[in-house]
């Protein structure tokens, strides 16, 4: 059973489990390394200052583990009980991006808060805000998930809410990862496989719909499907990331010797900086970066089966969340930088250059950690 927050906070707990630490900690100093990478010559042509994106994300790092030290030390009956809070807290700031002069608008989307110094993208958050509402919904409604309304169309419902949100700003691919993430969640956590089928072929159809309804997404698709014969056009972004690739060959130019971060490749230290990893590094510093995914979101899933051994459902299922969600944001970002899916806008984890999302992503291996500190803490006590 969960603990009341008095015990959990009293509790005498283990250290953070070092596997889990290592590949995170790994990743932020890899992705520190290549942001300045890629960033260097656009910065010094931009800013007169080639370490400006490094400083930036040296900030923005140091804030992060920052919010993760304090995470580590919070029960998860706390994240329980305001959990509903923060889902209100994250609908609220993407209905604050897109009123006119307090959104800030990059690039045609309006998806951030200015905060003076930098500005905070709130979908970022919503993501594991949803992660941990989702959670406890499960929890609330373990005996009755097998029922239509009950199991899969309230958070449907939720979900269409947030939709038509993002796509005011636009931000399909933050609409995208929170349908999958609390569809991931509603399928391990117990719904009937028929509702689910029926609601993602309902889902996909709306897809197909707002793609074909939308020349922008319409124009994105087809870029996708036909990179070269665009490739001065929509298909530009994608034939530079490939060439990338292509140049990296078994074992990379080296670090530093990419020629795409040249004003070749476009956000080359935000969303294509898996491209600039693949020609400075090349198949095998991939593999290493893929590696390092695939053990943080295996253990998740280890943390999520301990917690249930010990009947923390709750912390189970945001330990699952939390995995769904790091590791679909690292497949849809490698998927789009190596043309097998179409371009999202999304940050890599731990990696990209992006204050919001590294601070997300801080936060949400925190808990995994925490989860884990709190099972095994009940498992030396038994």
């Amino acid at each position: 059973m969960a603990e009341t927050y008095e015990v959990a906070a009293k509790r005498r707990l283990p250290p953070l489990d070092p596997v889990l630490l290592s590949v995170v900690l790994a990743l932020l100093a890899f992705g520190l390394t290549m942001v300045y990478s890629a960033s260097a010559f656009v910065a010094a042509q931009r800013t007169g200052h080639s370490a400006y994106y490094l400083l930036h994300d040296c900030v923005n790092i140091a804030i992060s583990l920052l919010a993760f030290a304090l995470v580590v030390q919070i029960p998860m009956v706390f994240w329980r009980q305001v959990s509903p809070y923060l889902l209100m807290i994250g609908l609220f700031g993407l209905v604050m991006v897109l009123i006119p002069h307090v959104g800030v608008r990059v690039n045609g989307s309006a998806r951030w808060l200015p905060l003076g110094v930098a500005n905070l993208q709130p979908s970022e958050f919503l993501k594991l805000f949803l992660v941990l509402y989702l959670a406890g919904y499960l929890v609330r409604r373990q005996d009755r998930l097998s029922e239509f309304t009950h199991g899969i169309l309230t958070v449907a419902t939720l979900l269409m809410v947030t939709g038509v949100l993002l796509l005011l700003e636009p931000d399909m691919g933050s609409e995208v990862i929170l349908w999958a993430v609390a569809f991931g969640m509603l399928f391990v956590g117990g719904v009937r496989l028929s509702h689910f089928i029926a609601v993602l072929v309902a889902g996909l159809g709306a897809g197909v719909v707002l793609t074909v309804a939308s020349r922008y997404r319409e124009r994105r698709i087809i870029g996708f499907l036909h990179p070269f014969a665009q490739a001065k056009g929509n298909g530009y972004q994608l034939v530079q990331s490939l060439m990338a690739f292509g140049r990296g060959g078994w074992f990379g130019r080296g670090l530093g010797l990419s020629l795409q971060k040249l004003y070749y490749l476009p956000a080359a230290h935000t969303d294509f900086l898996f491209a600039i990893i693949a020609e400075e590094f090349g198949f095998l510093g991939v593999l290493v970066v893929i590696g390092l995914f695939a053990v943080l979101v295996v253990r998740a899933f280890q943390i999520a089966e301990g917690a249930r051994r010990f009947g923390d459902l709750y912390s189970s299922f945001v330990a699952q969340g939390v995995g769904i969600l790091l590791g679909l944001e690292a497949i849809i970002n490698m998927g789009v930088n190596m043309g097998v899916l179409p371009t999202k806008g999304l940050a890599l984890p731990l990696l990209s250059y992006g204050g919001s999302s590294t601070l997300m992503s801080c936060v949400a291996t925190a808990l995994l950690l925490r989860i884990d500190r709190e099972t095994r803490a009940q498992g030396a006590s038994r």
